[in-house]
């Protein structure tokens, strides 16, 4: 088993199965060294877990629900690499992740939000999962996600 199945084990996640593309993308592209992710929605079992914008009004995602779910979407983006490299032994860098959130006009939290994908990669990744990032707000997101990510990925 590898360092970073142990690792995986530890946090008690498993990659999932990377979902079928919902339009006319692949999931992720390798070009050189570098692996390129499609936008990845938190799906869970097929399902968004939750949907609508994300904010402090009531009836809406809040923003910790949302830090999950950035959680969630940045593990999908991980079986997305897993499935164009063979293995995510092979990473040696996460470069950068790019979070959308579908976000109410008064809310300005989207950071705080798309750490939940920040945390977890350096969790799993150490070091080497530190990258750079954006964290953009949005009118709507696909299927109504509150949130959305992707990435770009550095492999031998």
């Amino acid at each position: 088993m590898s360092e970073l199945s142990i690792r995986l084990s530890e946090l008690g996640v498993e990659i999932p199965t990377v979902s079928a593309p919902a339009g006319a993308y692949v999931p992720a592209v390798v070009t050189g060294n570098l692996v390129y992710t499609a936008g990845q929605l938190p799906f869970v079992g097929g399902a968004l877990p939750a949907v609508g914008k994300v904010g402090e009004l009531p009836g809406l995602v809040t923003p910790s629900e949302a830090k999950a779910l950035a959680q969630t979407a940045a593990l999908n983006a991980l079986a997305a690499v897993q499935s164009a490299i063979g293995s995510l032994d092979r990473v040696t860098r996460i470069v950068k992740v790019v979070g959308f959130v579908s976000s109410d006009p008064s809310f300005s939290g989207q950071p705080g939000v798309i750490n939940g994908a920040s945390e977890f990669l350096v969790d799993v990744f150490g070091e080497i999962g530190v990258h750079a990032r954006s964290a953009v707000g949005v009118a709507v997101l696909p299927l109504d996600s509150p949130v959305e990510v992707e990435l770009i990925v550095e492999f031998a």
